[in-house]
């Protein structure tokens, strides 16, 4: 790959800095690499590859010279500067939920549907973090068998909402042992020691009782499966735990597959690792997927209610390949 001149737009963030992370770890062809973010972080300085480089406060004209953008830093940021970073001839890898669903925006899982890089006109999606890990696992089995429909329940982490979330828990955690009340303000409810059955955590909701992050997991499958006949209905659940996404998946074919079939699928499946060894207590983690790229699966089992449907257990971390890998591997692929 040729060198190329790189921004992170939202670099002083939770993601942010897992992009330079990774960005760093895998040895990207780097020229020159601007690192923006918002006024709040005027003055601040990051370490990357060795060196001190300070933040700069993101603008229209940020983008003069660069090849690549790689945004984390919410749709609002992303509505506004996006496009001015594609009409100066730069890429833009956006990691917010403004472009995903526009059909002349790809939205691209490597593993999936790498080609689709290809119809860019200037900004490519990066997907919700919960439904990339259930589409690497789901699009083998789709493959062989053809999936029909899936049923998923989350158990996200916390990381997800953010820095300040993550302080929540903590301080809620703390608050709870010790006997006393806990303060909320990022989650409408204690997190700590509790489940919130609503993903985000404001203006969640919508006419048909689905929560935004419910039905971005039903709408971004079928665009990065390329089919739109798959039925997938989601219930997505905020759980007190630091880094990994958890998800308990039923997938119906239509072709049977047996689950010894569907691990040897799995076992090849690109970016997969099958846990799935219950004599000996083995399945997928959370804290176990925290700081790996890959996604993890297990439980595999046929599905004793329905004679071509199997459940299984996905889990993987949420800011590595559900957000800052997944990313950079686009950028790959450009």
């Amino acid at each position: 790959m040729s060198s190329k001149n790189v921004a992170v737009v939202g670099a002083t963030g939770l993601v942010g800095n897992h992009m330079l992370r990774v960005l760093e770890e895998r040895d990207f062809p780097i020229a020159s690499i601007k690192l923006l973010a918002s006024e709040r972080s005027r003055g601040r300085k990051l370490e990357f590859r060795g060196e001190t480089i300070p933040v700069e406060v993101l603008a229209e004209n940020s983008f003069a010279g660069v090849e690549i953008a790689i945004f984390s830093a919410g749709g609002g940021t992303s509505k506004q500067f996006a496009p001015c970073a594609a009409k100066n001839g730069c890429v833009v890898v956006d990691n917010s939920s403004a472009w995903r669903m526009d059909p002349k925006v790809p939205l691209v899982v490597p593993e999936v549907n790498a080609k689709d890089v290809e119809w860019h006109e200037g900004i490519i999606a990066n997907p919700n973090c919960s439904t990339i890990q259930m589409v690497v696992v789901l699009k083998p089995l789709h493959d062989a068998a053809k999936v029909e429909r899936v049923v998923v329940s989350t158990y996200q982490a916390v990381s997800g909402a953010g820095i300040k979330a993550l302080n929540e828990l903590e301080a809620q955690t703390r608050a709870v042992l010790e006997g006393k009340a806990p303060a909320c303000e990022v989650f409408p409810h204690p997190i700590a020691f509790n489940c919130i059955p609503q993903i985000p955590q404001s203006d969640a909701f919508i006419d048909n009782g689905y929560s935004t992050e419910e039905m971005k997991m039903v709408n971004e499958t079928k665009k990065i499966i390329g089919d739109d006949a798959i039925r997938v209905t989601a219930t997505t659940v905020r759980v007190p735990v630091h880094t990994g996404h958890s998800e308990s998946v039923n997938v119906e074919t239509k072709t049977k597959l047996t689950a010894e079939q569907a691990r040897a699928i799995l076992a090849k499946a690109p970016g997969v690792v099958v846990q799935d060894d219950l004599p000996n207590q083995v399945y997928p983690l959370a804290t176990d997927s925290a700081g790996k790229g890959e996604t993890f699966v297990g439980r595999i089992r046929e599905d004793i209610s329905h004679p071509s449907a199997l459940d299984m257990w996905i889990v993987s971390d949420n800011l590595l390949k559900g957000a800052a890998l997944n990313a950079v591997q686009i950028a790959e692929l450009l």
